[in-house]
């Protein structure tokens, strides 16, 4: 099982990535660097909070582990 600061770690470098990747796919729709960055920070924050959650449940589901 991660330790809560390794899945915080784990869930924020995935985030980064995906702000970097979002701004970029989103800025020839928006014609507009802030624009698309403020869309990839919004979807970010909710999508890291998921994540986070998501990370966390399936810490306590015992199905498929080994050892």
């Amino acid at each position: 099982m991660d330790s809560t600061p390794r899945t915080l770690a784990k869930s924020l470098s995935w985030q980064l990535t995906g702000i970097v990747t979002v701004t970029a796919l989103s800025y020839p729709h928006t014609g507009s660097l802030i624009g698309a960055l403020s869309l990839a920070l919004s979807a970010s924050l909710t999508g890291f909070v998921c994540f986070f959650l998501h990370e966390k449940v399936w810490n306590r589901v015992r199905w498929g582990r080994q050892g």
